[in-house]
């Protein structure tokens, strides 16, 4: 069942948000397109709430332009906007029933008691949470009550829903069925969302695109895919995967990069730095590979090996006591202690000067 609802694009134009003197959102500008779901993500502090709720009109824009659906909303009252918000705290009336919860913004707004009960009846359907209108949000687990919030967006019928960290306060099972309940509810109603959250793999699993924020400014937009193999900088290469990238410390020598006295395998770049220029090289632990016998490879010990499975996480140290991190899927789990050789293919092995830009 999906809702008679044709999804919205929103645009930002030079969003900027201060306090006082002090600037924490920079000159944002990001289209969305219709239909799409954007996550936001980045560490703690970097604007990422900041920004959705200046979509949401709850935060004041200092300068710049929001659009939804052409429409320049900037100075817009949020009730106007066309824009339903889910909070991190369910934010639920306790002495209500489920369907008062859901009905109340409609009632509110003078909606006709006929709509609302359509509505109320479809949004209930669509959350399968039928059987829980008669409830109090108290009688309710973590993950039925993230559903009724979610269902208090639905039927206002919005042109965006926006969702702020709505999965922090579940626990890691239920996070991953919630995941996949607002995955199902993206495809189901086809509406633009834009999702706010810390944690990468929701980033990963949820999003249509990715946009990766640092201090108040984008680092890199794109397809989870894209990020993940294509990082445009140092930030986006640790930030996104888990383990995180390995970066290390390296130099240019010849063709190729040079981890302190050992040369690794060839890298075609398209403009070659000098002789000897400071670098850093990063490869994720999936992409190292352990040598086999009679194989050259960098020499490292195996100082704590993480078996889970179908996966072993080795966490090696370089001879001259750098670490580095390997995923390991095959039957070779060597012991900590046991000393190995790595290898770094170079189609695997990204460049990046000492700005964190990437060197291609």
């Amino acid at each position: 069942m999906t809702m008679e609802q044709k999804p919205a694009s929103l645009t930002l134009t030079d969003v900027r948000k201060s306090y006082g003197s002090l600037e924490v959102i920079h000159g944002i500008d990001l289209t969305i397109g219709e239909g799409e779901f954007v996550v936001f993500v980045g560490p703690s502090g970097c604007g990422k709430s900041t920004l959705l709720r200046m979509i949401a009109g709850l935060e004041e824009i200092t300068d710049g332009e929001v659009a939804i659906k052409g429409r320049d909303v900037t100075d817009v009252d949020p009730s106007e906007r066309g824009i339903a918000m889910v909070f991190q705290s369910y934010a639920l009336y306790p002495h209500m029933t489920v369907r008062d919860n859901l009905a109340f913004g409609l009632k509110m707004s003078r909606t006709e008691a006929a709509e609302i009960d359509r509505r109320v009846a479809q949004a209930s359907s669509i959350l399968k949470i039928d059987h829980l209108l008669d409830r109090r949000p108290g009688q309710l687990s973590g993950g039925q009550r993230q559903r009724v919030a979610i269902g208090r967006a639905i039927v206002r019928k919005p042109d965006v829903f926006l969702f702020d960290e709505p999965l922090s306060n579940l626990d890691a099972e239920l996070r991953v069925s919630m995941r996949i309940e607002i995955a199902r509810l993206h495809r189901d109603l086809g509406n633009t969302m834009i999702y706010v959250t810390h944690d990468q793999t929701e980033a990963m699993t949820l999003a249509d695109r990715i946009v990766i924020l640092r201090d108040g400014r984008i680092e890199q937009a794109g397809t989870p895919r894209q990020v993940y193999e294509d990082p445009a900088n140092t930030f986006v290469a640790g930030f996104i995967g888990s383990p995180r990238m390995n970066l290390l410390d390296a130099s240019w020598a010849g063709d190729t990069i040079r981890l302190g006295e050992v040369p690794l395998a060839p890298l075609a770049l398209q403009v070659r730095p000098p002789e000897g220029t400071p670098l850093t090289l990063g490869i994720r632990p999936e992409h190292i590979q352990i040598a086999s016998d009679g194989e050259d490879g960098l020499p490292a010990v195996v100082e704590f090996s993480e078996y889970l499975g179908g996966t072993c996480y080795l966490y090696c140290r370089l001879a001259e006591g750098r670490s580095v991190t390997i995923e390991s899927r095959g039957d070779v789990q060597p012991a900590n202690g046991e000393e190995v050789r790595l290898v770094f293919p170079a189609g695997r092995s990204f460049v990046f000067d000492l700005d964190g830009k990437r060197v291609r």
